[in-house]
Parts: structure tokens; C-alpha cells; sequence
């Protein structure tokens, strides 16, 4: 059988025709995301409300908490941006969205085949890219607004009541994009392969991203130049 790497060459062997879909960096990547993600999403909901002030408990206190999640949020920045600026091309929208988007209920029943070819990203998944740029920008500025250890004259305090609210709805929209993103890699079974062991099956790329398939294959069949 042969592999493929995400360049187009090939490497002989005797397992599974794989193609490399991600780098060890690009998973490191958004491995420092998600956790980062999850690590905002406890703390912050542990200041939400004080029936989940209980959730300090898992990063040793209110004190540390209150440290922790202004902290990690920065991270979450400069993580998400490395992976905005690897794949930012790869979400741009093209004509073929539109047509899977109208045909979903085909995805839903299983009948891929019906859905026109598409490249790296579908619809779907190019949504939660950009409503994670998004919403974490909305996060970070208004963040920074109300972060008054290191900027408490930035703004003004209406300014600031403000932000706080802006950066609670900014927060509940990134979890719920968060979930549909989890969810969405475990329904298609072998995407999670993808940010595991960096590969996916032939037969995955081919069923779910074949104009990317072809992409992959015809590098490797035009030789270095190209």
C-alpha cells in the first residue's frame, strides 16, 4: 500500500493507505488551544455565578483562579493566532459551501456522496474557525478592558460594566462553539485520528474532503516544480 504525506509524496508501505493531515506543530497547536479553552470556560464560569463558585476548588482557590484566568486567556490568544495565520487560506469560503450547506440534511443521513467535493474544510468546520477568531478577539480586547490589576485606568467604569457584560456573551458563545466542535469531531468517525496521530485514513479523505484528496495526490504526481 502506499502513504501519503501531506506534500503529495509517498512512502511504501504495508499498512492502511493514510495521508498526513496535520504536523506535529499545527497538533501541539491546538492541543494548547483546547486546553486552554476548557481551563477559561471552568474558571470563568466558576465567577459567573456563585452556584459554580465551586469550581475554583480545581485550581486551588478563588486567589489562584482569579490570577489564573486573565493569564491563560493571553495564552489562548497567541495559540489560537499561530493556528489563524497556518489556516486562515484554507477557511476562506468558496462556491462549493454554499451547496453543501443547502444540501445538510444529505450529511445528516450519511450520504456524503451527494454533497459536492470539497477541500481541507467544509462549511461547518470553517464556521467554527472564524467564530473562534472572532470571539476570541471580542475576548481579549474586552478582557484587557476589565483587567484591573495590570489596567485599572484603561477605561472608565461604565465603560468597564460594560465590557464585563460584552465579555460574558462573547464567553457563552465561544463554549457553545467549543461543544458543536467536540461534538462534530466525534460524530465523523476518524477525525479525531486527525489531531492524534496527524493522519487520516484514504478512505476518510476520501469520503469527507476528496477535492482535497485530489489536491494532495496531484502534487505528488507533478513532481518537486510544482
Amino acid at each position: 500500500m502506499v502513504k501519503y504525506s501531506e506534500r503529495g509524496d509517498h512512502i511504501e508501505s504495508t499498512e492502511p493507505v493514510t495521508v498526513s493531515r496535520y504536523r506535529g506543530i499545527t497538533r501541539i497547536n491546538h492541543w494548547v488551544t483546547a486546553a486552554s479553552l476548557i481551563v477559561l470556560a471552568l474558571s470563568g464560569l466558576a465567577f459567573f455565578t456563585p452556584a459554580l463558585y465551586f469550581l475554583t476548588a480545581l485550581f486551588g482557590g478563588g486567589q489562584v483562579t482569579r490570577w489564573l484566568h486573565p493569564i491563560v486567556g493571553v495564552i489562548l490568544f497567541f495559540s489560537f493566532l499561530l493556528l489563524f495565520l497556518q489556516m486562515w487560506r484554507l477557511n476562506l469560503p468558496r462556491p462549493e459551501d454554499k451547496t453543501w450547506v443547502a444540501n445538510i440534511g444529505e450529511l445528516i443521513k450519511d450520504n456524503e456522496e451527494k454533497l459536492p467535493e470539497l477541500g481541507k474544510y467544509n462549511a461547518g468546520q470553517k464556521f467554527v474557525f472564524w467564530a473562534m477568531t472572532v470571539l476570541i478577539l471580542v475576548l481579549i480586547v474586552s478582557g484587557i478592558m476589565i483587567w484591573e490589576q495590570f489596567f485599572p485606568d484603561l477605561v472608565t467604569i461604565p465603560t468597564r460594566r460594560v465590557a464585563m457584560l460584552v465579555h460574558s456573551l462573547a464567553a457563552v458563545g465561544i463554549i457553545l462553539v467549543f461543544i458543536v466542535h467536540v461534538f462534530a469531531a466525534f460524530w465523523t468517525r476518524g477525525t479525531i485520528r486527525a489531531m492524534t496521530r496527524g493522519s487520516v485514513t484514504g478512505g476518510w479523505a476520501w469520503k469527507h474532503h476528496r477535492k482535497w484528496l485530489r489536491e494532495v495526490a496531484g502534487r505528488r504526481t507533478q513532481g518537486p516544480a510544482e
